[in-house]
C-alpha cells in the first residue's frame, strides 16, 4: 500500500523501457524520494564516474504519500551525481509531475544512457515514446513547454530543461509545469548531457491506501488540526516573500555579494510592494497550502519570486527593483538557471569587476547588464563560458577566492552566515554543497531565537536535529511549508501507518533520517570528500559583517567554526576526520 513496487527503467541511446520491482528493502531502510534516491545511486552509479558522462543516471523517485490524500505530498525528488561539485544531488521539485508518475503506476524513473540527438520522452502508464526534439533544441524553456502543451493537452505534466541545460551549466536546473524548478546542483545540465529536452508524464491510475474512508477522515483532521494552522498558513497569503522582513529583522539579507548585511532600502522591494502586482494563486497538486504567487510587473512575469530569488536578484547585487527581482526570476525559469547560483556568481563577478581584479563587464546595481549576463551565462557567450560553471571554478581561474561564497563548488543560498553560525555549518556539512534546505539554523537561531546565533556552543547537537527531521520529510516527500510536522516523527510515523497499512514508530522514522544522512555522506566519501571539503569561505572568517543590521561586526572565528564540525562529527559518530566508521557504512546496506 502507497507504493507502486515498480521502477521504470528507460535507456535513451536504445530507445527502450523495461520494468522492474521496487527494491522494498530499501524502500523499508529509506522510505521514498530523497532518501530512496541516494540508496539507489549509491548501488548503481561507479564511484568517479564522469556526471556529465554517460554513466551518470537521472532518478526521478517519489514518495509512499505522493498520489494519496495526504497534504504536501506532490513533490518530487530529482537527483543525480552533481557535475557542480562531483557529490551526490537530490533536488525536490513541486507541481504535479510526481503525482502524474505515480498514476502512471512507478515508483522511480529512472534515465540511462545518451540519446544520440536532442530528444522527448512520453510516459503515459506503460507507454513510453522517444521522439526529435531537435525544433525544440535552444528554445527556452517556458517556450519549450508551451509548444509541447499545444501539441499534447494540459493532461501531462512536463519537465524541461533551457538553454543552459542544453549547454551543460553548472547552474543549469529543471523546470516543471513552467514554473516549478529542481533547481540545484547542474542537475539540468545532466538531462542536458542525455540530450534530453523535455519529459511528458499522464497517468490515469491511482495508489491504493489500506482503508480509504478511515484514512481519509484521519487527513481531514490532521489537514484542519495541524496543517491549516497560522505558522503555515502564511505561505498562502504571502508566500515566501515574508521570509525577506524576517531576514531583515535577524540581519541576515546578504548585500553586494555577501560583504554586508541588511539593505537599508529593502522596503522598496519587500513583499508588501511585490504583492501589490499579485494576479493569481496556485498550489502544487495534494496542496493544503498553495503557496504559489503569479506576479507581473510591466512585462515581467513570474510565479514567485522566492526569498532567495528576491534576495539573489536584489539586494546580494546592490539591485533594489521590483521589477528587475522579478524579471530576473523570469529569465532565470525560461533559461534554466537556478536564481541561487546565478545570482551568486554574477554578485562576485560584480565584486571582481568593482575591485579590479578581472572586468566581466557587470556592477553591483547594474539590473540591464545583470538580465543580459543571464542569457549569457545561458548560451555560454562572452563572460557567460566561464561564469557558467560558478564561481569555484571562476574563482579558481581569475582569484577572489576568499569572496567566492561556495562550499563544494554550491553557491551560498540567501542567508548570511556571519548572523547565524549554525548556517555555517549547515552549508559546510551539507552532502551537495552549500545548501538550506538540509539544517535551516535560522529557523531556531534567529526566528525563534531558541539559541544565540553568535556563538560555537551546541550548534552541532542543533544542526543534527534539523537535518535528521528534514531528511525524513523530504524521503516522505512532504514539502518543506508543512512546518509544523518538522521534528514530528509520530505524526509522520502515523502518515506511514494510514497509508501503507504497516507499523512505524517514531524512533523508526529518526533512524530512517540518520540513516538518509549517513548514505549521502558515504557516496560523497567514495567520491573522495573529508572534512577537507566541509569549509566555508574565508570572508565569513577574515571579515566582519558590514551594514547596520544585529549582527553588524561578526565574523566567525576560525576556531569556532572547527569546533562546531568537531561537535557535529561526534554526534553523528563520525571520525575527527569527516569520515564514517566502516561499521555504520555496513549498516546502510
Amino acid at each position: 500500500m502507497g507504493y507502486q513496487n515498480k521502477v521504470l527503467r528507460v535507456d535513451l541511446k536504445e530507445k527502450k523501457s523495461s520494468t522492474e520491482p521496487l527494491r522494498m528493502d530499501f524502500a523499508r531502510k529509506y522510505i521514498g524520494s530523497k532518501g530512496l534516491a541516494i540508496r539507489y545511486m549509491y548501488e548503481e552509479l561507479k564511484p568517479g564516474i564522469d556526471p556529465l558522462g554517460e554513466e551518470n543516471k537521472l532518478f526521478l523517485t517519489t514518495g509512499p504519500l505522493t498520489g494519496t490524500p495526504v497534504p504536501c505530498s506532490g513533490k518530487l525528488s530529482v537527483a543525480a551525481k552533481s557535475p557542480a561539485t562531483g557529490t551526490m544531488n537530490d533536488c525536490s521539485i513541486g507541481g504535479h509531475v510526481g503525482i502524474k508518475i505515480k498514476f502512471a503506476g512507478y515508483d522511480m524513473v529512472i534515465f540511462e544512457g545518451m540519446a544520440e540527438a536532442p530528444c522527448y520522452v512520453v510516459i503515459e502508464d506503460d507507454k513510453v515514446e522517444f521522439f526529435d526534439a531537435s525544433d525544440l533544441w535552444g528554445l527556452g524553456s517556458h517556450e519549450a513547454e508551451a509548444l509541447l502543451a499545444e501539441k499534447y493537452g494540459r493532461e501531462y505534466s512536463i519537465m524541461s530543461i533551457g538553454p543552459a541545460g542544453e549547454n551543460l551549466s553548472n547552474m543549469a536546473c529543471i523546470n516543471s509545469d513552467y514554473y516549478r524548478q529542481a533547481g540545484r546542483g547542474g542537475i539540468g545540465a545532466v538531462m542536458g548531457s542525455k540530450k534530453m529536452k523535455a519529459i511528458l508524464i499522464k497517468g490515469t491510475g491511482g495508489v491504493k491506501v489500506a482503508d480509504i474512508e478511515k484514512t481519509t477522515d484521519r487527513i481531514l483532521e490532521i489537514l484542519h488540526e495541524d496543517v491549516l494552522q497560522e505558522d503555515n498558513t502564511y505561505v498562502y497569503d504571502e508566500g515566501t516573500t515574508a521570509f525577506l522582513e524576517a531576514c531583515e529583522d535577524g540581519g541576515i539579507v546578504p548585500f553586494k555579494n555577501f560583504s554586508s548585511a541588511n539593505d537599508p532600502e529593502w522596503e522598496k522591494y519587500n513583499g508588501s510592494v511585490l504583492l501589490q502586482y499579485r494576479e493569481g494563486k496556485r498550489g502544487c497538486g495534494s496542496c493544503g497550502l498553495g503557496c504559489g504567487n503569479f506576479l507581473k510587473i510591466g512585462n515581467a512575469v513570474c510565479e514567485g519570486p522566492e526569498y532567495e530569488t528576491i534576495a539573489a536578484g536584489g539586494p546580494n547585487a546592490g539591485i533594489k527593483d521590483p521589477e528587475h527581482i522579478v524579471k530576473f526570476n523570469e529569465v532565470c525559469d525560461n533559461m534554466g538557471l537556478d536564481t541561487i547560483s546565478t545570482g551568486d556568481t554574477i554578485a562576485w563577478a560584480m565584486e571582481m569587476t568593482e575591485k579590479g581584479i578581472h572586468d566581466f563587464g557587470v556592477r553591483f546595481g547594474q539590473s540591464k547588464e545583470m538580465l543580459e549576463m543571464i542569457e549569457k551565462i545561458a548560451r555560454k557567450e562572452g563572460p557567460g563560458a566561464d561564469l557558467c560553471h560558478g564561481v569555484k571554478y571562476c574563482s579558481e581561474k581569475y582569484g577572489g577566492t576568499d569572496f567566492a561564497m561556495q562550499v563544494k563548488g554550491l553557491e551560498f543560498p540567501e542567508y548570511e552566515p556571519r548572523g547565524s553560525w549554525g548556517m555555517a555549518l549547515s552549508y559546510a556539512i551539507s552532502d551537495r554543497g552549500a545548501c538550506h534546505m538540509r539544517a535551516y539554523a535560522p529557523n531556531e537561531e534567529v526566528f525563534a531565537a531558541s539559541i544565540p546565533p553568535y556563538t560555537e556552543k551546541g550548534k552541532g547537537k542543533m544542526v543534527y536535529e534539523l537535518q535528521v527531521s528534514n531528511a525524513v520529510k523530504f524521503s516522505l516527500c512532504l514539502c518543506d511549508f508543512w512546518g509544523t510536522i518538522s521534528g514530528n516523527y509520530e505524526g509522520m510515523a502515523e502518515l506511514m501507518r494510514l497509508i501503507t497499512n504497516e507499523d512505524w514508530t517514531a524512533e523508526e522514522m529518526f533512524d530512517v533520517g540518520v540513516r538518509v544522512i549517513n548514505i549521502g555522506r558515504a557516496f560523497n566519501q567514495r567520491e573522495g570528500f573529508n572534512r577537507a571539503h566541509d569549509t566555508i569561505p574565508k570572508r565569513l572568517v577574515k571579515e566582519a559583517l558590514g551594514g547596520e543590521g544585529p549582527a553588524a561586526g561578526q565574523r566567525i572565528p576560525q576556531e569556532a567554526f572547527d569546533d562546531m564540525l568537531d561537535q557535529y562529527y561526534e554526534v553523528m559518530g563520525w571520525n575527527r576526520d569527516g569520515t564514517i566508521p566502516e561499521e555504520i557504512i555496513q549498516s546502510l546496506l
